[in-house]
């Protein structure tokens, strides 16, 4: 049973810091997704001032360094944010897991001195 105990404690504190780190990147990824989005509008704008056809406007400023950069930023940003959420999620069901084993081992009446609470 302390071991469970051991491992629930390690487990919280691994969520407490990746939702830390999700929080981060999640922020990290808003903003770069802001920055891709107002340098792709002003580019557009731009090119329609010189008269680009509609057409082929988004794929010419999408092909623009400064405007791939901040597509290749926004994506790295977004990768990190869901494999972030992928970890909170393992870990919530390891959480579960452990919880249901002690839950288990509680009510089987197993508990020797010192255990769960």
């Amino acid at each position: 049973m302390q071991a469970l105990t051991e491992e629930l404690d390690e487990l919280t504190d691994r969520l407490e810091a990746e939702l830390k780190t999700c929080k981060e990147s999640g922020c990290q990824y808003a903003e770069n997704e802001a920055e891709y989005r107002k340098a792709l509008r002003i580019a557009i704008l731009n090119e329609r001032q010189k008269g680009m056809p509609v057409t082929i406007i988004g794929d010419v400023c999408r092909g623009q360094e400064q405007i791939a950069e901040a597509k290749r930023r926004r994506d790295c940003s977004e990768a990190i944010y869901k494999a972030s959420q992928e970890a909170i999620n393992v870990i919530k069901l390891r959480i579960r897991m452990v919880d249901a084993q002690i839950t288990r081992i509680w009510n089987s009446g197993d508990v020797t001195q010192g255990g769960y609470l």
